[in-house]
């Protein structure tokens, strides 16, 4: 029997559940799901209890990812360097912690646009918060030799790129640098919070040139079009939804956990069905 799980603040109308017993279903196993909503002046002696319980693993999300970590046992080498955890495998009662954001968000693009990712591509990310951060560093693991970075606060991004090693790699830009040559690149990630209710009548940028043939994606899942895609829909491009990377991350946290190789294109057909009932 597997038992897995969930923390952050808010959670309440979190998909992962839905995945993971999808996940749990498809692999002909039994197991459960549960969400542990865990207030923020409450979190060291709750999780100290979430210790004693039975779990197999758990996911963490806003706004423990970085706290999470002082209580871990061990922590792989792309969450140590990203200094977030979003995923949590219990072995033996050691609480061992990897993130999978990054390496969820490259391989959802491969899934959807096998040919899209190469050593050539000139990627763009909007943002310079936690997903950033991972998508970033996944990026240059990938092997991409120009990764830019643009942020309101352009210093933000810079200590992201210097932080992460990515000096040859890379150019921190203001979104106004951005906006203003965003056509220049093949693949264009929005990974700020604008876009996402109370904000989804906002976009980060304002589009105003042809980028046919150009990748735009947003890691916003809700709505599924921001306006960021819209515009980018209306000015020729591709495009690539945040339920794609949610999903994705989520199916790579289900194989640290148990070593399955979930059948990715049946899931997403039903997590399409599912988000176009809501």
């Amino acid at each position: 029997m597997l038992h897995l799980g969930l923390i952050g603040y808010p959670i309440a109308h979190s998909l992962s559940p839905w995945i993971h017993s999808k996940l749990i279903k498809d692999q002909q196993m039994e197991g459960t799901y549960e969400l542990f909503e865990i207030d923020p002046d409450k979190f060291d002696t709750e999780i100290v209890k979430l210790k004693a319980k039975d779990l197999d693993g758990f996911n963490v999300t806003v706004p423990y990812k970085e706290r999470i970590i002082e209580y871990l046992d061990d922590i792989d080498d792309a969450a140590q360097f990203l200094g977030a955890v979003n995923t949590v495998k219990v072995i033996d009662g050691q609480w061992i912690g990897y993130n999978t954001d990054g390496v969820g968000y490259v391989t959802s693009i491969e899934n959807r646009y096998p040919d899209t990712l190469k050593e050539t591509s000139k990627v763009l990310i909007l943002g310079s918060g936690g997903a950033a951060r991972g998508i970033y560093y996944s990026f240059l693991q990938k092997g991409l030799r120009r990764v830019d970075l643009a942020n309101r606060t352009v210093a933000k991004a810079d200590h992201i790129i210097r932080e992460l090693e990515g000096e040859d790699f890379s150019q921190p830009l203001s979104i106004e640098e951005a906006e203003y040559n965003i056509d220049k690149y093949d693949i264009v990630v929005q990974t700020s919070s604008v876009g996402m209710s109370p904000n989804d009548h906002q976009s980060i940028v304002s589009l105003s040139r042809n980028v046919r043939g150009s990748l735009f994606s947003d890691i916003v899942y809700r709505p599924k079009m921001t306006v960021f895609l819209t515009q980018a829909q209306s000015m020729g491009a591709d495009l690539h939804f945040g339920y794609e990377m949610l999903l994705h991350q989520a199916i790579y946290s289900f194989k640290i956990w148990t070593g399955t190789n979930p059948d990715t294109d049946n899931i997403m057909k039903d997590f399409e069905r599912k988000l176009e009932g809501e």
